[in-house]
């Protein structure tokens, strides 16, 4: 877990994992906490993202807070004068660039936290999420549980004939399996 300290003055907290493992809900409740704690707070998600809602980040057990839909990396840091936390959702949504807009903030002094899937349906590192590891001060990998056989699931099996990289979807369109179960379904060894 990440430690807070009055003389660190901004860095930069990842939270990854599959479909299903948490990674908003935590992202959530660590954005709670610090609006808890009288931090000026700004949220943001990628505008494609409207699975649940338009203008609020949803886990999928129904937590919400307000966000901000934006179509760029670039536009965060024109929203994000005088803040003190920082929140993005769904980062592997945007392009590369948002690893520097990460990088300006915490330079800037202020407290990053991003949420994403590290992997894509096909178990490969997704779009901008392992250069975010890369640069964090703190990397938070959360599990889902394997629906076919309960062991700790950290892949996104796609229910769908879709071949597309980015597809929205939720339990009808996703499943989170394990290591072992997703080189079952897809014939790797």
């Amino acid at each position: 877990m990440f430690m807070e300290n009055a003389s660190q003055k901004g860095w930069i907290e990842v939270v990854c994992g599959s479909m299903f493992s948490g990674k908003t809900e935590e992202l959530i409740r660590r954005l709670k906490r610090a609006q808890f704690a009288h931090l000026k707070v700004e949220i943001f998600k990628p505008k494609i993202d409207v699975r649940y809602s338009e203008e609020e980040v949803v886990s999928h057990d129904s937590n919400a807070i307000r966000s901000t839909p934006v179509e760029s990396p670039q536009n965060i840091l024109l929203m994000t004068s005088e803040v003190d936390v920082v929140g993005i959702d769904e980062a592997q949504f945007f392009d590369e660039s948002i690893v520097e807009v990460c990088r300006k903030l915490a330079d800037s002094g202020v407290r990053v936290i991003v949420a994403g899937l590290d992997m894509d349906y096909l178990g490969k590192p997704f779009g901008p999420m392992p250069a975010l590891m890369a640069t964090a001060e703190y990397v938070t990998k959360v599990h889902a549980i394997c629906v076919r056989c309960g062991n700790l699931a950290h892949h996104s099996h796609r229910l769908t004939a879709d071949q597309k990289q980015v597809m929205l979807g939720a339990h009808d369109s996703y499943e989170p399996i394990c290591r072992h179960c997703f080189n079952e379904l897809t014939g790797r060894k």
